[in-house]
């Protein structure tokens, strides 16, 4: 099975801030959540993986084609959904039909139309009067509607209400049904991708300090809650990241079960993706 997205050692420099030897990989038939503060690179690296800017270093590949020498090929199996609605505000639905059926030769009219019924998106109305969740889902058809095998979607649901974000994450995980679609989402709504997602990458600073499975973060990484005293007893290969405060200290660790094993006195919790972004973030390691 072709791998949807392969990303090398993409480096990409804005002088205050750098992406530095990016990795990642995304499956067919899986969705892979990119997670990180503002400004740590999500956006960017998503502007390289669609060739929006240029890339200093590194080699990206989308359904197998270079992005840069192959850049038709690459683009022509992907559907791109940005956190803001990119069609005119004076444009209609049926228009958004009569401009793309002319941009792409998959373009399927009865796809599209099926999608616009099943959100409730009346054709003949102005996208100016659409609400943002209306304008999200607008977004999502007319992606989905040339039969794309990639979907990339940035912070495509920040800003719905949980009724329309849990529509669209139902579409998500019905569009990777088949095992040669998968999906990149980078998202600050944790919660969805802990519903959705097979794969979180973490970006802190322009670098991956964190990628894997996220049935691996959710069963084996967890969160320690001790005093400085029983923190200077603890190996500092054993933990993550730490943070220290005023009340006690928490730390990151890899491997509940084995942490428990080697320090049975202390208590390890189980961790959601918020605490480890919040950990990796405002910690530090040992």
């Amino acid at each position: 099975m072709t791998n949807c997205i392969e990303i090398s050692g993409l480096c990409k420099s804005y002088g205050d801030f750098a992406l530095e030897d990016v990795n990642l990989t995304l499956p067919g038939g899986s969705i892979l959540g990119l997670i990180g503060e503002n400004g740590a690179g999500k956006t960017t690296t998503i502007k390289c993986i669609l060739n929006l800017v240029r890339r200093d270093a590194g080699t990206i590949t989308l359904m197998g084609y270079d992005n840069l020498t192959q850049e038709r090929q690459a683009k022509a199996e992907v559907g791109v959904v940005l956190d803001e609605c990119f069609f005119h505000d004076t444009l209609r639905p049926r228009d958004i039909h009569t401009i793309l059926s002319r941009v792409y030769s998959d373009w399927d009219r009865a796809l599209y139309q099926s999608y616009l019924s099943k959100f409730q998106l009346p054709e003949g109305k102005f996208i100016k009067e659409f609400s943002r969740g209306m304008k999200m889902k607008l977004s999502l058809a007319a992606a989905l509607a040339h039969h794309p095998k990639l979907l990339i979607l940035d912070e495509a649901t920040a800003g719905l209400d949980p009724v329309v974000r849990d529509e669209i994450l139902d579409e998500f995980l019905g569009f990777i049904q088949d095992e040669d679609h998968s999906i990149l989402i980078s998202s600050h709504i944790t919660s969805d991708l802990e519903k959705v997602a097979d794969y979180i990458t973490y970006l802190h600073q322009g670098k991956v300090v964190l990628s894997a499975a996220k049935d691996v973060l959710q069963d084996q990484y967890g969160r320690v809650g001790c005093t400085a005293q029983q923190l200077s007893a603890v190996d500092p290969a054993d933990l993550v990241r730490v943070r220290k405060g005023s009340y006690g200290c928490e730390a990151l660790v890899s491997d509940r079960a084995a942490f428990h094993k080697k320090y049975p006195q202390l208590m390890v919790e189980p961790i959601s993706l918020e605490d480890i972004m919040l950990l990796i973030g405002k910690g530090e390691p040992l």
